[in-house]
């Protein structure tokens, strides 16, 4: 019998995810049946996302969801061999029987690390890639404001901006997410702990901000609307300051703001282009390798 391990919903999250709201559990996997295959998990992903659908969708003993990239250690079905690498949606297990509908296409990596086909070659590097360029459309020139600027699709997203020719202003929560976001060439950083939002963007953008990527939400976003240019464009991308949230968020509605500066202000799901992954793949990868040559 094989064993596997896996992390359980021990209770569901109210604010903050704390340590007793997790357990980790041993479990006994049966055989497998023809078509199907065993897998070992070799990277595992946190994503804010998990922790909003777990809110909408989560109950006490499920496993915690979460993308995986995995080797088949055992398999029933020819057109996937040991040693195949699969990505799944095993969520945080060690080991998964799965058959081949559970396995999603994987990015042609080359040489590039397997890590990264959940990273910059997989969901949060596609985010970045389709949320900026489809909803912002980008021109040289443009000053584009990005929050949550360390974390693995604010990171990206200003880069991008950057080989498009923009001035680029990024917000984070320390002194060394900001050290790191200035060194991956972001024009202007500012840890928004320390100042005062609006200050800071008539300082760096005192003409306004013609694209803002917004992985924050609440009332960082409105300090930053209030700062947008005429036609100015928002790409809704998370709301990361409100998923602990114990109270409502109150604060003025942004509707007037919207209307008279003829904004463009859409919110978006990755996955509506997951047709065109392979596009945004083979672009991602290129830049990687220009930067490393």
């Amino acid at each position: 019998m094989v064993k596997a391990k896996s992390w359980k919903i021990a209770k569901l999250f109210d604010g903050v995810p704390k340590d007793e709201d997790l357990q980790l559990v041993e479990e006994d996997l049966p055989g497998l049946k023809d078509g199907e295959m065993l897998i070992e998990a070799v990277y595992l992903t946190v994503d804010p996302y998990m922790r909003v659908m777990l809110e909408t969708n989560g109950k006490v003993g499920d496993t915690m969801m979460g993308e995986q990239i995995s080797k088949v250690i055992e398999s029933k079905n020819k057109d996937y061999p040991v040693g195949t690498i699969v990505r799944t949606h095993s969520g945080w297990r060690s080991r998964t029987i799965v058959s081949a509908d559970a396995c999603r296409r994987m990015p042609e990596l080359g040489d590039l690390s397997l890590s990264t086909a959940l990273g910059v070659m997989g969901m949060p590097g596609m985010t970045a890639f389709f949320g900026f360029l489809e909803i912002c459309s980008p021109k040289e020139g443009e000053v584009v404001v990005v929050s949550g600027a360390a974390g693995a699709v604010g990171s990206l997203v200003g880069q991008i901006a950057k080989i498009k020719g923009c001035k680029v202003i990024g917000f984070a929560g320390d002194e060394e997410k900001c050290k790191w976001i200035k060194s991956l060439g972001f024009d202007c950083v500012y840890n928004y702990k320390k100042v005062k939002i609006d200050d800071a963007l008539k300082e760096a953008a005192p003409e306004g901000v013609d694209c803002y990527f917004d992985n924050v939400g609440g009332e960082f976003t409105l300090s930053v609307l209030k700062n947008m240019k005429l036609f100015g464009r928002m790409s809704i991308c998370g709301q990361i300051s409100q998923y602990n949230a114990t109270e409502k968020l109150k604060a003025e509605l942004p509707f007037p703001m919207i209307l008279f500066k003829q904004l463009l202000v859409q919110g978006f799901i990755v996955m509506r282009w997951y047709n065109r992954w392979a596009e945004g793949e083979k672009q991602m990868s290129q830049w990687i390798r220009e930067v490393n040559k």
